[in-house]
């Protein structure tokens, strides 16, 4: 975001909005506007679909959880659904890894997962906000069990190569350090009669009481050592009971200038941007126990190892060729009414396809991000043991970008298992470009930088590159302005008998409540078109 030029050119509202700015969330939530990924779910309860198909039916492809929800509410009311699945299992990137299981990415290098019992990464999507309200009233529909997911943690680190000699720094002093001399400097002005254009007297009272609040000013506005700075950044020596319980305030806040210049202050706004503000929440044991509800309710709907390789359309039908995924041999073909596909465009763009020109463009209009996630099971919980962090995320400038520490299974004895780095952009591109196991070895050798107990503790790994998934290439779809302006609407037009859903067809990519909003919106305006 932007800022005036000059301070006589800023208004209340805009000096208001400054101060947004530099509690850290105004401006990474502009940017995400500007990507379409904060607007809020449009979801207002169960679907009702009205009126009698007369016994149409719909071939759906993909069983991820768009695919799963069109199958589920479409047999409702009386459709004759089938689902073609290219995977041996439903959910698509609704995706758990645990010890036992192997996956095999493009190229043919097989991982075999080797966590202990009860531990698991989920390679993709690994929270759930409060506000996706039509996954959530899924999950409680078909009873699975969520617990709070840890975005925030003012105990974790913050972690640049650049700052502070590479030596990690705690959330909480980064955060305060920097709200604090913020609040500082704001009050100064204030005080020096500079805001008198922008700010009535009687609002500058009010300015100078929140900027204390807001910034643990001590009573001179000064954010200094003591117990009001104390209170936010932690103390050197804490409260305590008997003879030693005398607390001894921090004395170590980090100047201005260096703590500006570390950029850190670029990780402590995460929280509050939209999608991340408390409350979130995750399945208890793995993101796929939300699949597998799905799944329960529509696996006799759905055929697996089905690769789709060609989609006709002809006069009130569609036909839908495969071939088995696993063993080959000659195609088979499928046939309905209607085609619901929620095959990835990465994946679509290269089948061939009877849509329209607009669709067609739609369809090759939307590139896949790269991402790559590692997962690392160490020997014990050593976060935990020795650095008193339960949950959360620490942010670094690393390759690896995060370290995220498990939300559940406080205190257990035995081993533990972290996500040891999530990538996007160049990152994920030089790490897709890895062997998996250098890519696992190198998150141990960045990690390291933060959490020295990694060399030690190191026990076993894996990584999953999305651009190397056979049945996604790649990890979300990827819209700008300009190509939603071109694009958008033709992708969600009804082309003759085949339309599309997903995360992929949404205003909030990237999202399970994107595919699930998309494909309650696709199987509304198909129904509208049967049963009219």
């Amino acid at each position: 975001m932007s800022t005036p030029a000059t301070p006589a050119s800023m208004t209340r509202r805009e000096l208001l909005t400054l101060i947004g700015s530099v509690a850290g969330s105004s401006a990474s939530y502009t940017a995400m506007a500007g990507m379409g990924l904060t607007t809020p779910s449009n979801y207002t309860g169960p679907i009702k679909l009205e009126g009698d198909p007369k016994g149409a039916s719909v071939l759906i492809l993909g069983a991820g959880l768009a695919g799963m929800v069109a199958a589920y509410e479409l047999r409702k009311v009386g459709y004759k659904v089938r689902v073609l699945e290219y995977n041996t299992r439903a959910g698509g990137r609704n995706w758990t890894l645990r010890g036992g299981d192997s996956y095999t990415e493009l190229g043919g290098i097989t991982q075999t997962c080797g966590f202990d019992k009860g531990l698991y990464i989920n390679p993709g999507p690994w929270r759930i906000p409060h506000h996706h309200h039509g996954v959530l009233d899924y999950c409680r529909r078909f009873g699975v069990a969520l617990e709070p997911y840890v975005q925030v943690n003012y105990n974790a680190l913050v972690h640049s190569t650049k700052a502070f000699g590479g030596k990690p720094q705690r959330f909480r002093e980064i955060q305060s350090d920097y709200q604090g001399q913020i609040a500082e400097l704001l009050a100064k002005a204030t005080q020096q009669h500079k805001l008198d254009e922008l700010v009535t007297k009687e609002d500058q009272e009010m300015l100078l009481e929140s900027l204390k609040d807001w910034g643990a000013l001590d009573e001179h506005h000064a954010y200094a050592p003591g117990r009001e700075s104390s209170e936010r950044r932690g103390y050197e020596k804490l409260p305590g009971g008997g003879v030693s319980a005398v607390p001894v305030f921090s004395k170590n806040i980090i100047p201005f200038s260096p703590l500006l210049h570390s950029q850190l202050w670029g990780a402590i706004g995460a929280g509050q941007n939209f999608e991340m503000q408390t409350m979130l929440f995750q399945p208890v044991g793995g993101m796929d126990k939300i699949g597998d509800a799905f799944k329960r309710q529509v696996n006799d709907l759905i055929q697996y190892n089905a690769k789709v390789t060609r989609i006709q359309q002809a006069p009130g039908k569609v036909t839908v060729s495969y071939v088995d995924a696993v063993k080959g041999g000659a195609p088979r073909t499928a046939t309905a009414d209607w085609c619901l596909c929620t095959i990835p465009l990465s994946v679509l763009s290269q089948i061939e396809i009877d849509v329209g020109d607009d669709m067609q463009a739609a369809i090759n209009a939307v590139p896949y991000a790269a991402s790559t996630k590692v997962g690392l099971q160490f020997k014990r919980r050593f976060w935990e043991e020795d650095e008193h962090i339960y949950g959360g995320i620490t942010y670094t400038d690393l390759p690896i970008r995060v370290i995220a520490y498990p939300n559940n299974g406080y205190h257990s004895a035995g081993k533990g298992v972290l996500l040891g780095g999530y990538m996007f952009g160049p990152n994920a591109y030089e790490f897709t470009s890895l062997p998996p196991a250098e890519r696992v070895r190198r998150a141990v050798e960045y990690g390291a930088q933060i959490h020295p107990q990694y060399k030690t503790e190191f026990d076993n790994g894996i990584a999953v590159a999305w651009h190397r998934v056979p049945w996604t290439l790649g990890c979300l779809g990827v819209w700008t302005d300009e190509r939603r302006a071109e694009h958008y609407q033709n992708l969600c037009q009804i082309d003759g008998r085949f339309l599309v859903a997903g995360e992929h067809a949404s205003y909030i990519p990237g999202w399970q409540e994107g595919a699930v909003l998309s494909s309650l919106d696709a199987i509304t305006r198909l129904h509208q078109r049967v049963v009219a």
